[in-house]
């Protein structure tokens, strides 16, 4: 029997998807997404908060404020409640509705950046609208997930342990390029403990974050606009760029053989699964950052992929 006292307290540390069976890849899927704030957004958020409060920067009254197109978000919601801090979350139209009610249903508040930056896109039009918070309400503490050590700390402690011991003849893993601190914390991890394992980051098409030109993107959560200041390539092998209509494709294939992930997995999936064709590798390991109840009314509604994509895309 399992207690516990705080949402923060519960995850599965231990669930893979042999995808063999459902996609016919040889690839183990490590799921993220059971917890209570449904994302592996928990753990940084988590590591972000204990180091705030243990510098004295989060006190009794403090509002945490950060950006964020939707996990962390969530995550964040979540431990304040938990916590008895305040939370606003500034986010942009990509954050889907189920996301946004989420934050809101633990009392958390949600600010719509609707114009972006000219230079920094929806992003960078985020962070300035958090900067600016922080500096007219001193109450304001901002955690900034993309400069965050405890971000990375947090996978390099955790997820990257956790794989490391499920496989022991690791040959490559998979992981999606966000704010990098998943990516940063497991990469440095395996360079430190082992070596020989190759690290695959993962990447939207329009995504800036490995120097590719910017374009337009409508699916929350890999990706971003302005390039992360946690990013160190000198410990990354490959980088495979996703087109989000492959993304739909493989979340839906994924689908059909029951299981509903969310659109960063099928990213993840749809960019091994081409990385795998060209590569030898015994044993191979995929990060799935969530679920796919959130994309019900996007990646998994036919009249928004057709609406932005085109009809053919799911026949």
């Amino acid at each position: 029997m399992q207690v516990i006292s705080g949402p923060d307290e519960f995850h599965v540390d231990d669930l893979y998807v042999d995808l063999r069976r459902a996609v016919g890849l040889p690839l183990h899927l490590k799921c993220e997404g059971f917890n209570f704030a449904g994302s592996v957004k928990l753990k940084a958020a988590v590591a972000m908060v204990d180091a705030a409060e243990r510098d004295g920067r989060l006190t009794p009254g403090s509002v945490l404020i950060e950006s964020s197109s939707g996990n962390l978000g969530i995550a964040l919601a979540m431990i304040a409640a938990s916590r008895g801090y305040g939370f606003l979350c500034v986010t942009d139209s990509r954050c889907n509705t189920a996301s946004r009610r989420l934050i809101e249903s633990f009392g958390a508040r949600v600010h719509m950046i609707t114009e972006p930056d000219p230079d920094g896109g929806f992003l960078g039009a985020r962070i300035g609208y958090v900067q600016r918070m922080c500096l007219l309400d001193d109450r304001y503490v901002w955690l900034n997930q993309y400069a965050n050590s405890g971000n990375w700390l947090a996978h390099h402690g955790t997820t990257a342990p956790e794989i490391a011991k499920a496989f022991p003849e690791l040959d490559v893993l998979f992981v999606g390029a966000g704010t990098t601190g998943t990516l940063m914390g497991c990469a440095r991890y395996f360079r430190e403990n082992r070596p020989s394992v190759r690290i695959v980051a993962v990447d939207a098409v329009g995504s800036v974050t490995f120097g590719a030109p910017a374009s337009p993107r409508l699916i929350p959560g890999l990706g971003t606009s302005v390039r992360p200041q946690l990013l160190d390539e000198s410990f990354v092998d490959d980088i495979v760029h996703v087109r989000e209509e492959d993304t739909v494709k493989m979340c839906h294939r994924l689908a059909a053989a029951g299981f509903v992930f969310g659109g960063s997995t099928g990213t993840v999936v749809s960019g091994a699964q081409r990385w795998l064709a060209g590569n030898d590798a015994t044993t191979a390991v995929a990060i799935a950052p969530d679920l796919g109840e959130r994309y019900l009314d996007s990646v998994y509604q036919p009249e928004w992929v057709e609406q932005n994509y085109g009809s053919p895309l799911l026949v």
